[in-house]
């Protein structure tokens, strides 16, 4: 961890801008269980960015069941109020150990593909359909998700049930079937190490995180570079300089892996049109859609 580089990754993030050209943003999708800090890290994202402290996603202190109940895009604003950052986050229900409780794991497959409209609420009883408002049938490369990234506090990592894990192992699978990077975050470690709680520059020198890392890779499978210890402005009513280096590093590494992403998926494409049964397929949704490919990126052009 490079300390003092904030300045650096702020520009970095001003600069960015999605190279694939159907793709006016980056859609970075967060999942956890309740209580994770999913909207705590969107507000700390959303404050370092804009140099003051936010709040534009609401945050129960006293949670119980998971206090997010739609589907939510949050955009960061840059510089005026009609000037966004291009890239994006969406929260949604956490994840809870019994069946009918929380978000439905389909559900947030059917998100990554681009199927769940902005403002659906979850319903942890029954699935997302076709026949629903909040149904997607025709998603474009922005609608769909670009990035993952699983939420879990390092105080709970121990304390994770078989049945949450289970969950988090499923969506991980299904993401890896879509080509979607995956991301995680550990929060609160000024609450799981006295020693980060004294300095937030001691937490890669903290063997006790240390040791909840590689237990969470090890539940999870995602690799250790791929995990990143975070400090959620909750408290606090100032910015601290070392504080944003952390949450910008994660930031600057989900932008990374999302960008990849976006530059290959004409790649994938293109393997998917020389299968007869995917090639199939493509026709299928261009018709259901009544937009062709060619079309589509045409206005995408005229919106520009």
């Amino acid at each position: 961890m490079q300390w003092g580089e904030k300045e650096r990754d702020l520009q970095y993030m001003k600069d960015y801008q999605p190279h694939n050209e159907e793709a006016q943003h980056l859609r970075v999708l967060l999942h956890g269980p309740v209580g994770a800090g999913k909207s705590s890290f969107i507000n700390s994202v959303n404050s370092v960015m804009q140099g003051r402290m936010t709040d534009a996603a609401l945050v129960d202190s006293a949670f119980g069941e998971s206090f997010t109940q739609k589907y939510t895009t949050y955009k960061i604003q840059k510089g005026n109020p009609r000037t966004f950052y291009p890239f994006i986050f969406n929260n949604i229900m956490g994840l809870e150990k019994d069946t009918n409780k929380g978000v439905r794991p389909e559900d947030i497959k059917l998100a990554m593909k681009g199927r769940v409209r902005d403002g659906y609420k979850f319903n942890p009883i029954s699935t997302l359909s076709k026949e629903d408002q909040g149904y997607n049938s025709c998603p474009t490369v922005d609608d769909k998700v670009h990035v993952l990234v699983c939420v879990i506090p390092a105080d709970a990592v121990s304390l994770l049930s078989d049945e949450v894990v289970g969950k988090m192992r499923d969506i991980r699978l299904a993401a890896s079937d879509m080509g979607i990077p995956q991301l995680a975050i550990l929060t609160k470690i000024d609450e799981a190490c006295p020693e980060v709680d004294k300095s937030i520059t001691n937490v890669y020198h903290s063997k006790l995180l240390k040791t909840k890392m590689e237990e969470f890779s090890s539940k999870l499978g995602i690799p250790l570079n791929c995990i990143f210890p975070m400090k959620n402005y909750s408290s606090e009513i100032c910015l601290e300089d070392d504080t944003d280096s952390l949450i910008l590093c994660a930031l600057r590494q989900m932008i990374d892996f999302g960008e990849d992403f976006l530059n290959n998926m004409d790649t994938r494409e293109d393997v998917a049109q020389d299968r007869p049964g995917l090639q199939k397929a493509v026709r299928k949704r261009q018709l259901k859609c009544k937009t062709s490919p060619a079309q589509h990126r045409g206005i995408k052009r005229q919106k520009r």
